[in-house]
C-alpha cells in the first residue's frame, strides 16, 4: 500500500460513481462491465455504440491518466500465466454471479440490492483468500 494516496482514491471513486450514475440516468443502463461486454457478443446489437463507446472510454481514461501523471497505473509482480489464469477465472465468476464489481459493487450497491451485497462481500472475500493462498501458501 506504499501507493496509496487518500487525494487519486477520492477523485477515482468520485468519477466511477459519476461515470456510473450518468449513464444509469442518460441511458438507462447499468454500468456492469461484464455485462456491457457480453452485449457486444452477439453480432449484430442495436445497442453497440454506446457500449464501445463506454469501453474506449475506459481504456482512453487510462491513458490520459498516465500521460498527466508519467506513472504506470498497474504493474504486476507475477507472468503472464497466472494473469491469463486470473483473468479467465474472474471472467467464469462474473457469469457465475451474474454480474462483476463494478455491477454488484459500485452500481447494486446503489440501489440497495441485497443480492449486490451478497455479492460484493463473496468477491471481497474470495479475493484477500485467493491472495492469501497465493502469497503465503504458495509463494507466488
Amino acid at each position: 500500500m506504499e501507493n496509496f494516496t487518500p487525494i487519486s482514491a477520492l477523485v477515482g471513486g468520485s468519477l466511477i460513481g459519476l461515470s456510473a450514475a450518468l449513464l444509469f440516468a442518460l441511458n438507462g443502463r447499468l454500468a456492469g462491465i461484464s455485462g456491457l461486454l457480453a452485449g457486444l457478443m452477439p453480432a449484430a446489437r442495436q445497442d453497440a455504440t454506446w457500449r464501445v463507446m463506454f469501453l474506449v472510454g475506459l481504456i482512453v481514461g487510462t491513458g490520459v491518466w498516465l500521460a498527466a501523471t508519467g506513472r504506470p497505473v498497474v504493474a504486476f509482480d507475477v507472468g503472464w500465466p497466472v494473469i491469463v489464469g486470473g483473468g479467465v477465472l474472474t471472467g467464469i465468476g462474473t457469469r457465475i454471479g451474474a454480474g462483476c464489481t463494478s455491477g454488484h459493487g459500485v452500481c447494486g450497491l446503489a440501489r440497495l440490492s441485497p443480492r449486490s451485497l451478497v455479492a460484493t462481500v463473496t468477491f471481497v472475500g474470495v479475493g484477500g483468500l485467493t491472495v492469501f493462498v497465493a502469497r503465503h501458501v504458495m509463494g507466488v
